[in-house]
């Protein structure tokens, strides 16, 4: 098991930015913003020779424990009960404040080694600046700057120093499972305050991510490994993504960049839903954007416990996916509440049904038997007065499947008789709610002699 080192400090010191400098790539969001950080954020990454769990932590607050700040801070001190270094930044360019001087004398009774990072300290002066926070009673200062990367690599050497030993042998389950397979990539997504973070944590059987009534809590893609009743999965969780016309502060493009750039790396995007307002025209720009990048979807339907006329409900939701995502025709629609865990259970069958079939493969056999059938009860349409001779059919990947006609003019096949292909060959190889790619490509058939 990988040792952990977490990053604490008040907001704004920069925390952000050393995390991404020590996982040695950007994956927290930056910004000067104080408070960007809301929800803890973690990296495997190499420091000193050593495999380390990295998380990236909210800024510590003095706050009533049902507010936001108190919220946010309960997940930091959630952080370090789990660690086994923890990294505490100041700004030496601001110098020492009552907080720091407060949360130090919290970290010195938290029984964990405990580094002291003077950041913001690049140029003459800053390790000047830094001697200050010799006072706060943890040791000599390691002054750093982030931003520029100054005092990066000694401040990797003491946190080697203070990692616990290696074992002298690592157990053989262990390594059975870290070997066990790569994990499902599933991204949350949906609109602001439509549950994201209370089903992710609802999966997780714990308060990882914060949740509460006020919309747009979660601002960064935050991943979490888990393991469903099949193997490992890993789930992120997603800022709410508005419309486009919007988004008018830099700090939300930034977020709604992290949505989008984890919607990418997934296979399979459950898109969260609120039942009571139903698909508006958001969720469905999210849908057809997760199907352009060939993404399969799950929807799931949210608060379905509060909807009072669940049929009427359950109606006007499918005649919208009829009329606007017929691209993911017969797609997986779970309802659920992701705050009592009502449905939630048949979530993750849903998901990986629907990742079985984003990575089916039909044989030529096969799919040129079903290719001849269409042919048959519908011939190629008269272009230009001369009819389409299509040949054969051949699907040379999967996720998502993708299926290359050759014939003569085949590039010129009418988008009326590509969808009766793409509709026909998803009901016949059971492929609901997944996107097609159809290729055409005109060419002399090689098997046509023998």
């Amino acid at each position: 098991m990988r040792p952990v080192v977490a990053i604490l400090g008040r907001p704004n010191v920069g925390k952000s930015s050393l995390f991404n400098r020590l996982a040695g790539r950007r994956i927290a969001i930056v910004d000067d913003t104080p408070g960007v950080t809301r929800d803890r954020k973690e990296a495997d990454c190499e420091i000193a020779g050593r495999e380390v769990t990295l998380v990236d932590t909210a800024g510590l607050e003095e706050a009533a424990p049902d507010t936001l700040y108190g919220r946010m801070r309960a997940s930091s001190e959630a952080a370090l009960e789990r660690a086994d270094v923890a990294l505490f930044v100041v700004d030496a360019r601001a110098g020492l404040t009552p907080a720091d001087r407060a949360f130090a004398n919290w970290l010195r009774k938290a029984r964990r080694p405990v580094i002291l990072v003077a950041n913001k300290a690049e140029g003459r002066g800053g390790a000047a600046a830094a001697l200050e926070a010799f006072e706060l009673g943890l040791g000599e200062p390691i002054a750093v700057s982030a931003e520029h990367g100054e005092g990066i690599w000694g401040l990797m050497e003491a946190i080697g120093e203070h990692l616990p030993a290696l074992p002298e042998e690592e157990p053989e389950e262990e390594e059975e499972e870290d070997g066990a397979g790569k994990p499902l990539r599933l991204a949350i997504l949906g609109r602001p305050n439509a549950g994201k973070s209370t089903l992710l944590n609802r999966l997780l059987g714990e308060e990882r991510m914060i949740t509460g009534p006020e919309p747009g809590l979660t601002r960064d893609a935050v991943a979490a490994m888990w393991r469903d009743e099949v193997g490992p999965v890993r789930l992120v969780d997603t800022a709410g993504l508005r419309k486009k016309a919007r988004i008018t502060a830099r700090l939300e493009e930034l977020s709604a960049a992290s949505s989008i750039a984890a919607l990418r790396e997934a296979e399979v995007v459950v898109l969260v839903l609120d039942a009571l307002l139903g698909l508006e025209e958001q969720d469905i720009r999210i849908a057809r954007l997760a199907e352009r990048e060939g993404r399969s979807v799950v929807l799931a339907l949210n608060k379905w416990d509060a909807v009072e006329d669940r049929a009427a409900a359950k109606a006007a939701l499918d005649r919208v996916l009829e009329e606007s995502l017929n691209q993911l025709r017969g797609i997986e629609v779970v309802p659920m509440s992701a705050a009592n865990g009502r449905g939630v259970d048949k979530l993750m069958p849903a998901v990986r049904r629907t990742h079985e079939r984003w990575n089916r493969r039909i044989g030529t056999g096969a799919l040129n038997r079903w290719f001849e059938r269409m042919l048959e009860r519908h011939q190629p349409p008269l272009v230009d007065g001369r009819r389409l001779k299509l040949r054969y059919a051949t699907m040379p990947k999967a996720r998502p499947p993708t299926m290359v006609i050759f014939g003569t003019r085949a590039e010129q096949l009418p988008t009326d008789y590509r969808r009766y292909l793409l509709n026909g060959f998803r009901e016949e190889f059971d492929m609901p709610g997944v996107p097609i790619r159809l290729q055409l490509r005109s060419s002399e058939n090689p098997f046509a002699e023998e």
